[in-house]
């Protein structure tokens, strides 16, 4: 005898799409939205019970009625209310005049690609400018110069030569940053002293002064803090005027360590406040690179940061320049 029927669900299809990692948007012949997937009402904050109306009412996006009326299987659209970029796919729905209308956001994936375009970009670019400087030094000493000139022409070669490696030497610890998996070795120190021992940083044409407690032990990873406070300081003295002076500011609460460094310098606007921390990014592109280096500086400072399980931000000063402060958790303090 045959075994007793299975049960099937009553609505399969409808609980297939329900369940569906995408957004699923089932639209009549009218341009109404009849039905929304759990992922769909999400996205777009679908009140269930006012289903069905048009497809602008229930989106607020006015691309996805062109998406629609295009009629184009698959493809691609901004959605202007969200500011987020979504792929489309449009299929047939269960009932003549329907469409079944997919969306996948793909926001972050076209970012990441912009971000990989832009650092290639931008290493071709850092690294022309010296290996282009390497073969022009070569050929003429090829001319064999006078004598008097054959030490500047090596030292031109050692200088573009330690560029390079410079360069690569700061894209590998970027790597090893981003990995996730940098060492991290706690110790306990006082962080005025540090910021003592990291005077030459500013360097000898710029004063450094500094507003702290006599005394301030934290407990955390001292290279990368002191790495991380030294790219501040270099970048301070590289954007600031001559003999001006450089700022650092302690303060410890409840809230944690802020550390501040003010410079002097023409200060940034607020648009660039947050990418001044991507790798090779300049405010100033037309900069030479001897005076601005090569935009990797902060970015390495952001992630060491992170591996502290600080945080670094930049806002302009009151009265001109720029500050760029660190802010370490509460717990570093050792009598926290």
């Amino acid at each position: 005898m045959p075994g007793p029927a299975l049960a099937t669900p009553s609505k399969p299809f409808e609980d297939l799409i329900e369940e569906a990692p995408v957004v699923a948007l089932l639209i009549d012949r009218e341009q109404r939205v009849v039905a929304a997937n759990e992922a769909g009402r999400r996205y777009f904050e679908i009140d269930p019970t006012v289903l069905p109306a048009s497809l602008v009412e229930v989106t607020l996006e006015g691309n996805l009625v062109s998406v629609l009326r295009a009629g184009v299987p698959e493809g691609e659209t901004h959605l202007v209310h969200h500011r987020r970029t979504v792929a489309s796919k449009l299929v047939p729905g269960p009932r003549p005049g329907e469409t079944l209308m997919f969306l996948t956001d793909v926001t972050e994936l076209r970012r990441l690609e912009r971000v990989r375009q832009e650092f290639v970009a931008n290493l071709v670019h850092e690294l022309k400018t010296p290996i282009t400087s390497l073969r022009l030094t070569a050929e003429s000493i090829f001319r064999e110069p006078p004598a008097k000139d054959r030490r500047w022409f090596a030292e031109r070669l050692v200088r573009e030569a330690d560029l390079i490696s410079a360069i690569i030497d700061n894209l590998r610890q970027l790597a090893e940053l981003e990995s996730g998996t940098p060492v991290y070795e706690s110790s306990t120190f006082d962080l005025v002293e540090l910021i003592d021992q990291l005077r030459p940083r500013a360097g000898s044409r710029h004063p450094l002064t500094v507003a702290s407690p006599d005394k301030l032990e934290i407990t955390t990873d001292r290279a990368k803090l002191a790495q991380a406070l030294g790219n501040l300081l270099d970048n301070a003295a590289k954007f600031s005027p001559e003999t001006s002076t450089i700022d650092v500011v302690v303060q410890a609460d409840a809230d944690g360590v802020r550390l501040s460094v003010r410079d002097r310098g023409p200060g940034i606007s607020p648009e660039h406040w947050q990418r001044v921390f991507e790798r090779f990014y300049k405010v100033d592109k037309a900069r030479p690179r001897e005076a601005g280096g090569f935009g990797l500086g902060l970015a390495i400072t952001k992630h060491l940061v992170q591996t502290l399980g600080a945080t670094v931000s930049t806002e302009a000063a009151e009265d001109g320049g720029q500050v760029f402060t660190i802010v370490l958790p509460p717990y570093v303090l050792t009598d926290s």
